[in-house]
């Protein structure tokens, strides 16, 4: 709050497609998709018109022995639209309650299975879950839990994949994931107390969009299986087509035994959030009354009418008129473009997954040497990016592009530009 005396916020009073403007008529480019929620730009006509045209019915209603059809049309696209084995959706109002979710649903499941010694999860270094305590105690960076530790839950950290500082001294397209053998590892040691493992798929996203390659994906899945330990896949931030992609699961034939969802499902109009999983996880909550088997989780906001007929009108745009397949060339031109950013002296690395892209800055190319933490590198850009008309927020000292997916190609080229002009502003 104290950056906030000498840099206020910004009163954001519009937005229209990629930009939004501020109280005095500044226009940025939304470089980040205000927190990777914005799939479709701001102000889109046709999520105005859904939310407009629910308003007008109903705008909330508890989901309890009631339903609509907006959340019944949605429950029913999502199955349809994801791996085959996901076949339940349970409904919440944001990310980290998507994951507690999972994780409640899973450590309830063991319990009532007769196996209720499985109850940790493993997670990765640098995961990033959400911020409620149960989704803090997955959580791989200590900037967001080291306050709340004594409060957390047990559970277990995996070195995982690194491949811009890979240990093995491999690339990412030509190696064989010789990095899953920390979490092969984990796995045969605590098989019999884990419950699941949950991996953000193919891009840990706070961690600094580091990007690893979808075979430690198939080599989890198989280990998982083996070990009867459930998978939670966190799609809150790579799903609805930020990979090129709807999902990353369904792209690469994989199934989770849990996928949550959130962020892009409502294009950021409002909050919700689902959490998809199989029949063999309901069968275990199923039974009479009196045998308690019930999965309580309620929470008031869940399935909100509005937010459900914004998501379903979202889900008809990514699907239809060819829209992921038109994202192939920017999908392209972010790689190729983006690759300018690699001339620069402090350039450690650019990297692509899809429609999300980052640069690490480095003070040294050759050792790759952090910058110091002290020296707030990021936060200096993202002032100077201010000046220039982008609204980013880097994560240190990765400077990352997550923008609309309407964005067009000049428009890249703009951000790109902008991007390597505020770093070599700030740093030369």
């Amino acid at each position: 709050m104290k950056d906030h005396e000498t840099v206020p916020p910004i009163l954001i009073e519009r937005g229209e497609g990629v930009y939004l403007s501020d109280r005095e008529g500044n226009k940025y480019l939304d470089v980040i998709s205000s927190w990777w929620v914005n799939l479709l730009g701001h102000n889109h006509p046709r999520l105005n018109a859904a939310l407009s045209r629910q308003l007008d019915k109903v705008a909330h209603v508890m989901f309890a022995g009631v339903t609509h059809q907006p959340a019944i049309d949605l429950a029913e696209r999502l199955v349809a639209l994801t791996p085959d084995n996901l076949k339940k959706v349970f409904f919440s109002d944001n990310g980290s309650t998507a994951v507690e979710v999972a994780v409640k649903m899973s450590l309830q499941y063991w319990q009532q299975t007769g196996q209720g010694s499985k109850r940790k999860f493993a997670h990765l270094k640098g995961a990033y879950h959400g911020e409620t305590l149960g989704a803090l105690s997955l959580c791989g960076i200590d900037m967001f839990r080291d306050k709340f530790e004594p409060n957390l839950m047990a559970n277990v950290e995996v070195q995982g994949p690194d491949c811009f500082r890979c240990p093995y001294e491999l690339k990412p397209e030509s190696c064989q994931a010789e990095c899953f053998e920390p979490m092969h590892q984990t796995l045969e040691k605590h098989k019999e107390s884990l419950a699941g493992v949950i991996v953000e798929p193919l891009v840990q996203g706070a961690a600094g969009m580091k990007m690893y390659p979808p075979l430690y994906l198939k080599k989890l899945q198989d280990a998982c299986k083996a070990h009867n330990v459930h998978t939670i896949y966190d799609e809150i931030a790579v799903g609805f087509g930020r990979t090129g992609s709807l999902f990353v699961c369904g792209e690469h034939d994989l199934n989770p035994t849990f996928l949550c969802l959130s962020k892009g499902i409502t294009s950021g109009y409002l909050p919700l959030a689902a959490t998809l999983t199989e029949d063999e996880i309901y069968s275990a909550f199923y039974g009479e009354f009196s045998e308690m088997k019930l999965f309580i989780h309620s929470h008031s906001y869940s399935a909100n009418p509005l937010a459900c007929a914004v998501a379903n009108e979202s889900l008809s745009i990514l699907t239809g008129d060819d829209f992921l397949e038109n994202l192939k060339p920017k999908i392209r031109v972010l790689g190729e473009y983006g690759n300018k950013l690699n001339a620069l002296q402090w350039c450690g690395e650019f990297r692509q997954t899809g429609m999300i892209a980052a640069v690490e800055l480095v003070a040294n190319k050759k050792t790759k040497e952090e910058f110091p933490f002290e020296k707030r590198v990021g936060y200096q850009i993202y002032q100077e990016g201010l000046q220039r008309g982008a609204l980013m927020r880097p994560l240190g000292n990765v400077i990352y592009f997550i923008p609309p997916l309407v964005i067009s190609t000049d428009q890249i080229q703009m951000m790109i530009d902008t991007a390597y002009d505020c770093i070599q502003a700030v740093l030369d």
